[in-house]
C-alpha cells in the first residue's frame, strides 16, 4: 500500500494480544507491485478516452434493447460501490468469531436484527442492521492483490479472450446516464485523479471511470471567464458538426465516445456545487465523521442526490499483514461512522429502494495470525454486505464454522453475486448478453447463478 495515499495513521489501543493464544505461521508481506492495478496512477484527459475508442466497442446490442423496453425505465436506477481495498477481516467485522482459537480480542455485539452479531469496532453499523443484508458464505479463487481486484470487480467471467467491464462500466452501459446528465460512472478515491478507460474493458471508453482524486473536480473544471457562455455553446456546436462530418466517413464509436465525455463534463460543469464542502451541513460532517473517508461517503451520497448512476468510494490501507488488530481498531471505526451514515441517509430518503449499496474486498484474511500479529490473505472464506434496491434485508446468507476457517454449508463465488445484483437492479444476467461487435458474452460466469436468499 502507498503510504502517500493514506492519511496519517492513528493507532489504537487494544487489549495486549498474547502470542500463544493463536496458531502462528510466517507469511512474505506483500510487494508494491501487489498493489498496482488497484492502485495505478489514473491517465486523465478526454483525449485518452477518444483514442482509445478506436479499438473498442461499446458493446450496446442486446443490453440497450432490454433497457428501453424493461421496467429499469419507469424509474432510473443506482448504485453505491464501497471497495475497501486490501482485505478487510471477516473476524474483525461482520463475522466475529470472539473467544476461539483465532477470534482476536474484540467482542461481537447484538444489532438491530435479533440473533445477528457483529464486532464491537462496528457499533453504528449494527444499529442499521435491518437495512443490512450480510453474505458470510464468500469463497473465491485468488489470494493475490493484482488479480484478485480485477477478478472480483468483474465477476470473474469464464476466459474468452476479451477484457471484461468492472462492474462500474457494466451498469453504465446498462443504465446509462439517467435524467442527470452526469457521469454515469465516478469513482471517489484517495490519491490522484483522471479518466480510467481501461475499467471499461470491451465496451470502450465511454463507459470508463471519472476519478476524483481527494474528492476534488477534475481540473480546470470551469469555463474559462474569457469564453462567455453564447460563444462556449458556438464552439461546442461546431465540436458536433465537425464530429458528425467525421463520422460520416468513419467509424462512429470514437465520435461517440468523444461526444459523450464532453457532453458529461459540460453537465459536471453547472455542478460545481457538489463539491464545495460548505455545502455540507456541520451535523453531517460530524456523523460521516471528519476523516478522508468520512468526507468521500459523503460526497458520495451527494453525487447519488444528484442522479449520478454508479459511484465508487475507495478506502486504503485494509492490508493488515502486521498488527492486525490495531490496523482495524483504527480503519474500522472510521468506516463504521461513514458506511453506516449514508445507509441511514438513504433509508430515510427514501433512496434505498432505488439505489443497491455494495461492499466488499478482494478477498477475507486468514484465521491464522502470523508472526507479525497479522493477517494474511484469505478469499476461501470471507464476508461481504449489501443492501437496497432488490435486496432482502436484515439476513444473512452462508455462515463459517466455529473457528471460520471454512464455509460450512453453500459456497458463494463473486459470479453468483453479480448474477444477484444484476438481478436486483432489473436486469436478467441469464437471458441478457453483452454484444461485442457481433460475439454474444454472458454478463456473469455461467456456472454461477442469482442467490435467491438474497433477493426481495
Amino acid at each position: 500500500m502507498k503510504q502517500s495515499e493514506q492519511s496519517p495513521r492513528e493507532h489504537a489501543t487494544v487489549p495486549a494480544v498474547p502470542h500463544s493464544a493463536f496458531s502462528t505461521r510466517h507469511s512474505p508481506l506483500c510487494t508494491p507491485g501487489e498493489h498496482r492495478l488497484s492502485r495505478r496512477k489514473l491517465l486523465g484527459g478526454a483525449a485518452l478516452a477518444g483514442a482509445a475508442a478506436a479499438g473498442g466497442s461499446l458493446g450496446l446490442g442486446s443490453l440497450l434493447a432490454a433497457a428501453e423496453t424493461g421496467a429499469i425505465k419507469k424509474k432510473h436506477k443506482q448504485v453505491l460501490f464501497v471497495w475497501i481495498d486490501g482485505g478487510m477481516s471477516q473476524f474483525e467485522s461482520w463475522d466475529p468469531k470472539p473467544n476461539t482459537q483465532f477470534g482476536g480480542p474484540f467482542r461481537a455485539i447484538p444489532t438491530s436484527v435479533p440473533g445477528i452479531q457483529i464486532s464491537e469496532l462496528m457499533p453504528h453499523s449494527a444499529k442499521q442492521m435491518h437495512h443490512l443484508s450480510l453474505v458470510r458464505g464468500m469463497c473465491t479463487k485468488d489470494n493475490a492483490h493484482s488479480s484478485g481486484v480485477g477478478r472480483i470487480q468483474r465477476g470473474d467471467p469464464k476466459n474468452r479472450g476479451v477484457v471484461y467491464p468492472f462492474f462500474g462500466s457494466a451498469v453504465a452501459n446498462f443504465l446509462g446516464q439517467g435524467p442527470s446528465g452526469l457521469p454515469p460512472y465516478v469513482w471517489i478515491k484517495p490519491g490522484s485523479g483522471g479518466f480510467i478507460y481501461q475499467d471499461a474493458g470491451f465496451l470502450g471508453p465511454k463507459y470508463g471511470a471519472l476519478a476524483f482524486g481527494d474528492g476534488k473536480p477534475p481540473e480546470n473544471l470551469l469555463r474559462s471567464e474569457r469564453v462567455a457562455p453564447a460563444d462556449d455553446d458556438l464552439r461546442n456546436m461546431l465540436r458536433r458538426k465537425a464530429n458528425e462530418r467525421f463520422a460520416a466517413a468513419h467509424p462512429a464509436e470514437p465520435v461517440e465516445a468523444m461526444d459523450f465525455v464532453y457532453d458529461t463534463a459540460r453537465e459536471l460543469m453547472k455542478r460545481g456545487d457538489l463539491f464545495d464542502e460548505a455545502n455540507f451541513s456541520a451535523r453531517d460532517k460530524e456523523r460521516y465523521g471528519d476523516t478522508e473517508f468520512g468526507r468521500h461517503m459523503l460526497l458520495g451520497r451527494k453525487m447519488l442526490e444528484a442522479g449520478v448512476t454508479f459511484v465508487k468510494v475507495n478506502s486504503y490501507g485494509w492490508d493488515t499483514h502486521g498488527d492486525n488488530f490495531n490496523g482495524h481498531a483504527n480503519l474500522l471505526p472510521k468506516f463504521d461512522r461513514a458506511f453506516a451514515s449514508i445507509v441511514e441517509d438513504l433509508a430515510e430518503r427514501g433512496m434505498l429502494d432505488d439505489v443497491l449499496v455494495i461492499c466488499l474486498s478482494e478477498f477475507g484474511r486468514t484465521p491464522r495470525i502470523n508472526g507479525h500479529v497479522g493477517r494474511d490473505h484469505f478469499p476461501e472464506a470471507w464476508s461481504l454486505v449489501t443492501t437496497g434496491t432488490g435486496i432482502r434485508r436484515g439476513v444473512t446468507v452462508g455462515k463459517t464454522n466455529e473457528l471460520g476457517t471454512y464455509v460450512s454449508g453453500d459456497e458463494y463465488d463473486i459470479g453468483h453475486l453479480f448474477h444477484t445484483w444484476f438481478a436486483a437492479l432489473g436486469i436478467d444476467s441469464k437471458a441478457v448478453e453483452y454484444d461485442n461487435h457481433g460475439q454474444p458474452l454472458p454478463l456473469a460466469h455461467d456456472d454461477c447463478f442469482p442467490i435467491k436468499e438474497l433477493l426481495a
